[in-house]
């Protein structure tokens, strides 16, 4: 039968149960000093150092995971916020060039409507609607027609000058020829010195020209030509060119003159159609000649009476 008691050779101290108590009497005693005066501190402090370490490392498999996941969610963020900004960048680029095109139509618009034609209400205003098919005229077609009056004649100014002449009408719309349409000719008179003149167009691209002037006309670069209004036609004092260029050639018989319009043709959408009617005066009737054989005749006649 063996023998249960434990030999006096391994008895190891107190009980059990006598060291629960005193390691709970203990632990009641330091957590009792260490809350009043915070002995332990310094052991925690200790002890938070050391632990830090095994802390890190455990946790650092997490927060590298967490951290490669915020990258990429903040690249796609970042990717679809720069594409959204770049949207409404062209957006407002596109409203913008829009604002500042309505701004200088207001302001163009506005200068058409104080010129004085405009003011007396001699004039239609009209749009632009496309350049004539054939690439090598200087003509436009126009919003008017006869439906709004326009006729054939009729002259197209903008707010700097003579544009050029209504030569065709329809219903809706009607044609104009530019002041630089080839062999185009305009009565004008030179502001400076009263000297009368013709200026012809010589082609969309080309400078305008001041043809059949003599070598010692008194023209000068940069005199202002304006309608003379003597071809019933353009009323009297319209801005037609400017004198560019005065070449006087000897083996020439006549002074190369280039002028350029005095209207931006090319720059503005809107024109206006004069509406004043410019008619030259009726002929004067030619007065019969004296029948002088029928008083000879009677002359005769009394002599042999």
């Amino acid at each position: 039968m063996l023998n249960t008691t434990q030999p006096a050779f391994f008895k190891q101290g107190p009980k059990p149960s006598t060291l629960l108590m005193i390691y709970a009497t203990l632990s009641i005693v330091l957590l009792v000093v260490d809350g009043r005066w915070r002995v332990l501190q310094p052991v925690r402090n200790q002890a938070s150092v050391i632990f830090y370490s095994v802390q890190w490392l455990a946790t650092a498999p997490v927060s590298a995971a967490h951290r490669v996941g915020e990258f990429f969610t903040t690249q796609t963020a970042l990717q679809a916020e720069n594409r959204r900004l770049q949207d409404e960048r062209l957006v407002a680029n596109a409203q913008l060039l829009r604002m500042q095109e309505l701004m200088m139509e207001n302001a163009q618009l506005k200068r058409l409507l104080t010129t004085p034609q405009a003011a007396q209400g001699k004039g239609v205003l009209t749009e632009v609607l496309y350049n004539d098919r054939d690439p090598w005229s200087a003509k436009l077609v126009l919003d008017r027609g006869s439906v709004a009056g326009v006729e054939l004649g009729q002259v197209v100014i903008d707010p700097l000058g003579v544009v050029g002449q209504i030569t065709r009408v329809e219903p809706l719309t009607s044609e104009v020829t530019l002041v630089t349409h080839k062999n185009q000719p305009i009565p004008v008179q030179v502001v400076r010195n009263g000297l009368r003149a013709i200026v012809f167009g010589v082609g969309r691209e080309s400078p305008m020209q001041v043809s059949f002037m003599p070598l010692n006309s008194d023209l000068r670069a940069g005199d202002e030509l304006v309608t003379s209004g003597i071809d019933g036609t353009y009323p009297a004092g319209l801005p037609v060119a400017r004198v560019t260029r005065v070449d006087r050639s000897a083996g020439s018989a006549f002074a190369y003159i280039a002028c350029e319009p005095a209207a931006e043709i090319d720059k503005h959408r809107f024109f206006l159609i004069l509406s004043e009617d410019r008619k030259l005066p009726p002929a004067p009737t030619p007065t019969p000649a004296p029948d002088t054989q029928r008083g000879h005749g009677k002359h005769k006649r009394g002599g042999a009476e």
